[in-house]
């Protein structure tokens, strides 16, 4: 599985669109743009922005967005689908743990369905350091499934994507321990509930310490 993600993300990269449409029923775009709403200011990084559709919608909504991510296959397919709508996006290849962008340079972060880099220590501390004061980090990494028959065969091809129950506490002290303070703000959406995750970078000496509150 963990070599299948491997590929779907690099060399099998041109088929990322059709299995996520088929792992989630046709809803993953909208599954990642539950995001938006959460975001503050107008300068966000996207990081893993994968083939760049969260990247068009941030645009459209009137930010100023930057994608990163490490695979120059997604980094292909996302600058062919932005220079095919006309938008400006700027594009950086580069790894999580070592973004190269100066202190606070965004006032938001966001990544949608992250693989394990986002539990990194060094991926959240670097998030942490390019945020500016009061700014926020918003995560999305998965979704819950409900009962029903239709969801329960939705979470089985789910699965495919290494997306599977995502690990909440995990993320959740990985960011305290990175100065974040966390609410979780799931948000319903048809058979599913998105688990989204807003972490906020606060003024002063309160970066120090991160907290977690059920919202």
């Amino acid at each position: 599985m963990r070599t299948f993600f491997r590929l779907l993300y690099h060399e099998l990269a041109w088929t990322y669109d059709l299995v996520a449409w088929l792992v989630s029923f046709g809803q993953w775009k909208a599954w990642g743009r539950a995001a938006i709403p959460r975001l503050r200011g107008r300068r966000v990084l996207e990081l893993a922005h994968g083939p760049g559709h969260l990247l068009v919608a941030m645009k459209r909504a009137g930010f100023a967005p930057v994608g990163l991510d490490l695979s120059p296959q997604m980094g292909r397919l996302a600058r062919r689908r932005l220079r095919d709508g006309s938008y400006d996006v700027p594009l950086v290849r580069a790894r999580a743990q070592a973004l190269p962008f100066r202190a606070g340079a965004f006032d938001s972060v966001v990544s949608t369905f992250p693989t394990e880099f986002i539990v990194d220590p060094a991926t959240l501390q670097e998030v942490a350091r390019v945020i500016r004061q009061g700014g926020r980090a918003v995560l999305v990494p998965g979704v819950v499934f409900g009962a029903s028959l239709p969801a329960r065969s939705l979470e089985l091809l789910y699965t495919v994507t290494g997306q599977h129950k995502p690990e909440l506490p995990g993320i959740a002290s990985a960011l305290a321990r990175a100065g974040l303070t966390l609410e979780q703000e799931p948000e319903p959406m048809g058979m599913v509930e998105v688990q989204i995750l807003v972490a906020s970078k606060p003024h002063g000496a309160d970066a120090a310490s991160g907290r977690l509150r059920q919202g």
